[in-house]
């Protein structure tokens, strides 16, 4: 069936939920491509690569808040300076094997953040994407993947919550540290 694979010309499958059950399939399958890949080019990097020490411990950096599981599920963290309208922030969160979490931003519609992250320990599956409770979007994708580092800008298609997700599929513990510039208002963890 079309809805099976997220395609509904008849609009039967979006009546029935099929379709979006079929796009979460799809999404699934491409996490999953993207996975592979990922994991193909960090296995040639790290033979290329005899720095790097797999079951070595991993350091914080104290001026980086840090974020456990024992925090609240939706944590506020200030800016550097909140009377400016640019912003400026720094999180990392620890991600054991099969455990996923996620950084949002609240941002206007137009209004964009920079953005760098990246991992530590392992390749981490990522999920740019928005959702707005005002607007009745639950999910709009900007990107996904599955890499060690990521950077870039992300423009507001709409006003609400944009941000990242990132899912640990690793046998070990991996930590993401993120930066975050721009003219958001809120910046916060969401497990």
């Amino acid at each position: 069936m079309p809805a099976e694979y997220g395609i509904d010309p008849t609009g039967v499958g979006s009546v029935t939920g099929l379709k979006r059950m079929g796009e979460i399939k799809m999404a699934l399958a491409d996490e999953a491509a993207a996975e592979a890949q990922a994991i193909a080019t960090a296995i040639n990097s790290s033979l290329a690569d005899s720095s790097i020490e797999p079951d070595s411990p991993v350091e914080t950096n104290p001026a980086i808040p840090e974020v456990s599981q024992a925090d609240a599920s939706q944590q506020t963290i200030a800016g550097e300076n909140e009377s400016m309208a640019t912003r400026n922030d720094a999180m990392e969160v620890l991600l054991a094997p099969g455990v996923g979490k996620e950084i949002k931003v609240k941002l206007a519609k137009g209004k964009i953040v920079q953005y760098s992250w990246q991992s530590e320990g392992g390749i981490a599956n990522f999920d740019v994407h928005g959702d707005s409770v005002a607007l009745d979007i639950d999910y709009h994708n900007y990107s996904r993947g599955a890499e060690h580092s990521s950077s870039g800008e992300l423009e507001a298609a709409f006003d609400g919550n944009h941000g990242w997700f990132w899912r640990n599929r690793t046998d070990s513990p991996i930590v993401v540290k993120i930066q975050t510039s721009g003219e958001y208002t809120d910046i916060f963890l969401v497990e």
